[in-house]
C-alpha cells in the first residue's frame, strides 16, 4: 500500500493516514440539512469523500463511509411554516429529493446515511455524559455546552475564543452563562411540531450534537476521516470536535478534511441563503452527469471552483478525451512499460488526493496510447474507475435513426458548402443530446456529457 497523506484542518500539515485497526478505515463526512433540494456546492462533499472512499479501497483499504442526513434543525422549521406543511413531511420529502438527486451521479451510496430522527437516544445519552462531567448545564430546559471547561476548545479552527460567535443570535442568550456556550438541547417551542423525550424535558436537539453522536454511534471515536464543506470549520466542526473530546477524552476522528466552495459569480460561495445556486439535478440534466464529476475532479479539493460554462466546456472536453481514447483501445492489459504514468496517477491521489495532478498523468498516458495505436485499455480503465468515470470506455448508445439522417443531410449540406443549412441541422442534433463528429469514415454522434 502507499503510503497515504491527507491534509489536517487541525495540524494545518499533511498528515499521513493511520488506520486504528490494519486494512480498514472509516470516513465520516458531513451531509445536508434536508430543506430543500441540493444544489451542486452540496454535491461536492458527497463526490469528494466517494471518490476518496473508492481510491482507498483501491489501496486494499476496506472503507466504510458514513454520510448523515440532518432531518431536525431550525431551517427545517422555518421553511415547513413557510410552506405550511408538517417539519416532518417536509423533512421526508427532501430526503427523498435529496436521495434521488444524489443517484443521478452514479457513484453508489454510502455505506450508512444516518437521520438525525434515528438517533435522539444516542444524542440525548451523550448530553447527559457531558452534562455529567462538568462540560454542559441546563437552563431553562435547554442544555448548553460549557466551552471554557475544554482548554482543547478551539484546535480545529485555530481561532481566538473570545473572539467567537457561535451564530446563535439572541436566541437562549439569557440562559447561557457565557455567550460563547452553545445549545446541545432545545426546548420544544409553541411554533416547532416536533418534539422528544430528555431528562430536561420534551425538545429537539441541537445541530453540532447531532453529528457527535451519529459519527459515534456508527463509526466509533478516533476514526480516521471526518469530512465535509470548509464553511462546516466553525461552528459546526469545532463543536462536534469539543463535544466527543470533553465527553469520550479521545479524539472524534485522526484527520479532518475539509473541501473548498463552488462559486458562482463574484467569488461567492454556492448557498441557499444567498440565492446563487445551481439545482443538482438541474446540472446532471443540462450538462450530463460524466462532465459534473470531471468538472468535480479537474480541481483540487481543497481549493474554491468556480462554476461556469467555460470550466464546464473544459470538463466536457476532458469526457470527450478520454471517450475518444476508449474507442481506439482494445480491452485487456496494457503494455507494461505504461505502468509508470498509472503509477504515478495513483502517487498524486497518495498525496493530499490530488486529482487534477492524477487526471495529468492519465491524459499523459492517453497521449503514448494514441501514439502507439490500439493497446489494452487495463491502465485506463483502472484509473478512471477511481474517479467514478469508468464508463467512458464503454461503448456508448447507438444514436437514434432520425439523427443520424439529420447527420447525413447535414454531410450532403456541407459538401454543397450551404454552412448555414448544416450548422442549422448540428444544432438540431446538439439540442438533442448528441455532438458531431466528423472523422475518415463520416459523420458520427456522440452523446453530450
Amino acid at each position: 500500500m502507499r503510503g497515504i497523506r491527507l491534509h489536517d484542518t487541525r495540524t494545518g500539515a499533511l498528515s499521513p493516514l493511520s488506520l486504528r485497526e490494519p486494512g480498514k478505515a472509516s470516513i465520516y463526512a458531513c451531509g445536508p440539512t434536508v430543506y430543500g433540494r441540493i444544489h451542486v456546492g452540496n454535491a461536492r462533499p458527497y463526490v469528494v469523500f466517494s471518490l476518496l472512499k473508492r481510491f482507498l479501497e483501491h489501496e486494499g483499504i476496506e472503507t466504510t463511509l458514513a454520510a448523515n442526513i440532518t432531518d431536525i434543525n431550525d431551517k427545517i422549521y422555518v421553511a415547513a411554516r413557510e410552506q405550511g406543511v408538517a417539519s416532518g413531511d417536509l423533512a421526508a420529502e427532501m430526503t427523498a429529493a435529496y436521495r434521488a438527486d444524489t443517484d443521478l451521479l452514479g457513484l453508489g451510496r454510502p455505506d450508512v446515511e444516518p437521520l438525525a430522527t434515528e438517533s435522539v437516544p444516542e444524542i440525548v445519552a451523550l448530553i447527559e455524559d457531558l452534562v455529567r462531567d462538568g462540560h454542559a448545564y441546563e437552563a431553562g430546559g435547554d442544555v448548553y455546552f460549557k466551552v471554557r471547561s475544554l482548554p482543547e476548545y478551539g484546535c480545529i479552527s485555530h481561532r481566538d475564543v473570545d473572539a467567537m460567535d457561535q451564530g446563535e443570535g439572541v436566541e437562549g442568550a439569557d440562559l447561557k452563562a457565557d455567550p460563547l456556550d452553545f445549545a446541545l438541547w432545545k426546548a420544544n417551542k409553541p411554533d416547532e411540531d416536533t418534539s422528544w423525550a430528555s431528562p430536561w424535558g420534551r425538545g429537539r436537539p441541537g445541530w453540532h450534537i447531532e453529528c457527535s453522536a451519529m459519527a459515534e454511534k456508527w463509526l466509533g471515536v478516533d476514526f480516521e476521516i471526518h469530512g465535509g464543506g470548509s464553511d462546516l470549520v466553525f461552528p459546526h466542526h469545532e463543536n462536534e470536535a469539543a463535544q466527543t473530546l470533553a465527553a469520550r477524552k479521545v479524539q472524534l476522528a485522526r484527520i479532518w478534511m475539509h473541501n473548498g466552495m463552488i462559486e458562482l459569480g463574484e467569488s461567492a460561495k454556492m448557498s441557499k441563503s444567498l440565492g446563487n445556486i445551481v439545482g443538482l439535478a438541474g446540472a446532471v440534466g443540462a450538462v450530463g452527469r460524466d462532465t459534473l464529476i470531471m468538472y468535480f475532479a479537474s480541481g483540487h479539493y481543497r481549493q474554491p471552483v468556480a462554476y461556469s460554462e467555460e470550466v464546464l466546456g473544459q470538463a466536457a472536453a476532458r469526457v470527450a478525451r478520454f471517450r475518444d481514447a476508449g474507442r481506439a483501445l482494445g480491452p485487456g492489459d496494457s503494455p507494461e512499460d505504461m505502468a509508470p504514468m498509472r503509477d504515478a496517477f495513483f502517487d498524486a491521489l497518495a498525496e493530499d488526493f490530488n486529482t487534477p495532478a492524477a487526471l495529468s498523468y492519465a491524459h499523459e498516458w492517453v497521449n503514448e496510447a494514441n501514439r502507439r495505436g490500439s493497446i489494452g485499455d487495463g491502465h485506463l480503465r483502472e484509473m478512471l474507475g477511481v474517479l467514478g468515470l469508468e464508463n467512458l470506455l464503454e461503448a456508448g448508445p447507438s444514436a437514434p435513426a432520425e439523427l443520424m439522417d439529420l447527420a447525413r443531410r447535414r454531410d450532403e449540406a456541407r459538401a454543397a458548402r450551404d454552412f448555414g443549412a448544416a450548422d442549422t441541422l448540428r444544432d438540431e442534433i446538439r439540442t438533442a443530446g448528441w455532438e458531431v463528429r466528423d472523422g475518415p469514415q463520416g459523420p458520427e454522434l456522440v452523446r453530450i456529457g
